[in-house]
């Protein structure tokens, strides 16, 4: 078993415990030193179907995370004794969209799919749930605006658009600070 599927199987159920879905982990030598790091995110409710914003995790709740994971690797000997470097982090919005939890945490930002036929599509991501998406078509040129869905199984690549003007949403995030706290890992040497 590699070390990073021990870092999985030790830290799933401490993070669960706080409400908190393990996204990666990974282990990558930097000279004397290992980086080991790992990518948390907030669970949803996956019961229904998605139509609103999912807020991003805090700066305080990825310090928290960091405690957890910190104090795992501290009580057991899964890194043993050489020395490394802790990053813990929440997904950044250029993490591909593979999941149905994925869609579901990026309902109302810009998607593009690629769906398996070859054809783009990019809209406004409006819906998620168990079976596949819905987007908003904005219009272009001669074609009029319009709403596609999209199964899961349709979908060959799917990614989040950056949008630095993105419309007025009430119900959603401000993107500015939802990327910004996304990007910013919490780091401790050990």
């Amino acid at each position: 078993m590699s070390i990073e599927d021990r870092l999985v199987d030790a830290l799933q159920a401490p993070l669960a415990a706080a409400d908190l879905l393990l996204e990666d982990a990974a282990v990558t030598p930097a000279g004397k030193r290992r980086v080991v790091r790992v990518a948390v995110d907030r669970v949803v409710d996956e019961s229904d179907a998605t139509t609103g914003a999912t807020p991003p995790l805090t700066l305080d709740e990825v310090a928290d995370a960091t405690r957890i994971v910190s104090g795992v690797l501290d009580d057991t000997d899964l890194m043993g004794e050489a020395p490394y470097v802790l990053e813990v982090t929440s997904p950044g919005v250029d993490r591909p969209l593979s999941l149905p939890r994925h869609f579901r945490r990026n309902v109302g930002r810009l998607v593009t799919l690629t769906l398996a036929a070859g054809e783009k599509v990019t809209g406004r991501l409006v819906r998620a749930d168990a079976n596949g998406v819905t987007l908003d078509i904005p219009a272009e040129g001669k074609k009029p605006a319009g709403r596609r869905d999209a199964a899961y199984p349709e979908i060959d690549k799917a990614s989040v658009q950056v949008e630095f003007n993105r419309p007025n949403d009430p119900a959603a995030p401000d993107v500015a600070d939802a990327d910004a706290d996304a990007t910013e890992p919490t780091t401790e040497e050990h």
